[in-house]
């Protein structure tokens, strides 16, 4: 259990390096081709920056006004903070903040930077419909994110992946209008049209494939971080049939997540808009498939 933690966690900081590396080379390219030299570098990082920055300090301020989640406090539900601090004291965690999304559907979500700092939101159909094992399974998934730091990884990976987004966008919205207006030109400088030409066809290819591989190697790590999440609640709470028996009511629930958005869809514990299915599109899933997650935690009995 602990090597997979910690190859998970190597894992996970190789595709940070790898993507803030393609980041660089999309940033120096957009950088010559705009006359910038290595500029490009500086303009990558400035932007990476301010991604992660504001990711860091006010992704969690955003994702539960997102969810219209709001706090509530032990006397509120007190049968619910007796479950998260028995599981607190057993994972050396300290307590987090405990949120209520005023929605029908089954589901849980974690967030906050570090453990000092994290919460976690619940749906009032959760605590209407799972009995208290179902509910320590699934509270004990949420607090298995914070304890690996699946937090903080998700944020630097997305927001890593956005800003790889937002500066290919950038440059292919650049190779158009440049390509355009250089194309109307006669051109006077053959080396230098070839140089030009040789850059936009690198720049061409590292802004059209680098979004699509950043996003897929970040649904990949989500897919691996969430069964260790699940092998680290069922260690946890010793009882792994209360998380499976969960994960099955959450699944077969009728009622829509009406707060669930493509945006915050792979922070919930059951991504709300995939439910049980599992098709050719399960490379650009968020969750692995119901079936599978269930299948491993009743062969951890």
């Amino acid at each position: 259990m602990y090597d997979a933690i910690a190859a998970n966690r190597r894992n996970t900081f190789l595709l940070i390096a790898v993507m803030t590396t393609v980041l660089m080379l999309i940033g120096y390219a957009f950088g010559l081709y705009l006359g910038l030299g290595e500029g490009g570098l500086i303009i990558a990082a400035i932007v990476a920056a301010l991604w992660i920055g504001i990711s860091y300090f006010h992704g969690d301020s955003i994702l539960l006004a997102a969810s219209r989640a709001h706090e509530i406090h032990k006397a509120d539900h007190p049968q619910l903070f007796n479950v998260v601090e028995e599981l607190t004291i057993a994972a050396g965690l300290p307590m987090p903040k405990i949120y209520i999304i005023d929605d029908s559907a089954p589901n849980a979500f974690a967030t906050g930077r570090d453990p000092q700092n994290a919460s976690v939101a619940i749906t009032r159909g959760l605590l209407e419909k799972l009995n208290r094992a179902e509910l320590q399974g699934v509270m004990a998934h949420e607090l298995a994110h914070i304890q690996n730091r699946d937090i903080l990884y998700a944020t630097l990976i997305g927001a890593i992946a956005g800003a790889i987004i937002l500066l290919s966008d950038l440059f292919l919205r650049a190779l158009r209008v440049g390509v355009g207006r250089r194309s109307s030109r006669s051109s006077k400088n053959s080396k230098s049209s070839g140089g030009l030409a040789l850059i936009v066809l690198v720049g061409m290819i590292l802004a059209v494939l680098a979004p699509v591989i950043a996003r897929l190697l970040q649904l990949a790590v989500s897919r691996q971080r969430e069964y260790l999440a699940d092998a680290s609640a069922a260690l946890l709470t010793r009882y792994p049939e209360g998380l499976a028996s969960a994960l099955e009511k959450i699944a077969r629930d009728p009622d829509p997540l009406e707060v669930a958005s493509r945006a915050t869809q792979h922070l919930y514990i059951v991504n709300p808009f995939e439910k049980g299915r599992w098709s050719l599109d399960s490379l650009w899933s968020t969750h692995p498939p119901l079936e599978e997650r269930i299948r491993r935690l009743r062969a951890m009995r």
